[in-house]
């Protein structure tokens, strides 16, 4: 009755399912990994901005560029405030308000983007507190610039004159008249009555959708084995059923798959 285990076609069903079956497996595992390796990027980048604050200041020009390594780190600048910004559409405890984005001219030649603090409510150029005057220096949380999509960032279309979207040198080269670093400071204390806006964790560190993809992706492999297994049996239970009746005298003696295609 199980002979027609022995057919070349139960050899290539046979051989789909002892190759498909560690094929999911392995993929499952590996979208698990993934999701694994998120969770423990965002620990590390939580324990990294908590540790930051403990840490001296360090000149900009030795954390540049910024990567998961140096994002959060306290660093210091020395220039002088020039064009000031509104950022819109950013929350702070749970309110919503705007960064007031001032850009710091460096001895260097290029500016960077300073976020001295957050407003409550919408943004209005008149509840932005004028920046200091003459040579500052600032010390703050360095962060990695933005992308839409981001920490919530959207697209930089539609925005009045004064604001953007995003914290980054590609937004800020068509608002400025002068080179931007790639990177933008939060400081440790706002200025004037603005709150301190905190150091946010590295890009691709949270538990995003992206990690809970992953997730899902590893489940979905993992259903994929059951499945496999599911249509083995069922096609293997068929067989012999067809077999029996072929026996029987009840159907032709032919395979079931011919039988299926002339049915249909």
């Amino acid at each position: 009755m199980y002979r027609f285990l022995l057919t070349p076609r139960w050899w290539g069903i046979n051989l789909f399912l002892l190759l498909s079956i560690p094929f999911c497996i392995f993929m499952g595992s590996w979208q698990l990994g993934r999701f694994e390796d998120r969770v423990q990027d965002h620990r590390t980048a939580a324990e990294q901005v908590s540790e930051a604050g403990r840490e001296a200041p360090r000149p900009l020009g030795e954390l540049l560029p910024v990567n998961k390594a140096t994002s959060g780190k306290p660093v210091t600048a020395t220039g002088r405030y020039g064009k000031q910004l509104l950022v819109p559409g950013r929350k702070l405890d749970g309110a919503q308000g705007f960064y007031v984005l001032t850009l710091l001219r460096t001895d260097s030649g290029r500016a960077l983007p300073v976020v001295r603090g957050w407003v409550a409510g919408a943004a209005d150029p008149a509840k932005a507190p004028a920046p200091p005057g003459g040579e500052v220096t600032v010390t703050g949380a360095l962060q990695a610039s933005e992308t839409p999509g981001n920490n919530g960032v959207t697209a930089q279309g539609g925005l009045p004159a004064g604001q953007t979207a995003a914290i980054s040198a590609a937004s800020l080269v068509n608002l400025v008249p002068y080179d931007v670093y790639d990177a933008w400071v939060t400081l440790e204390k706002a200025d004037a009555e603005m709150k301190a806006v905190p150091a946010a964790a590295p890009p691709d560190t949270g538990l995003d959708l992206k990690a809970f993809q992953n997730l899902g992706y590893t489940a979905e492999w993992f259903a994929f084995v059951g499945f496999v297994i599911f249509m083995w049996f069922r096609l293997l239970r068929r067989e012999i059923e067809f077999a029996r009746d072929a026996e029987l005298g009840l159907v032709p003696d032919e395979e079931p798959v011919a039988a299926d295609a002339a049915a249909r």
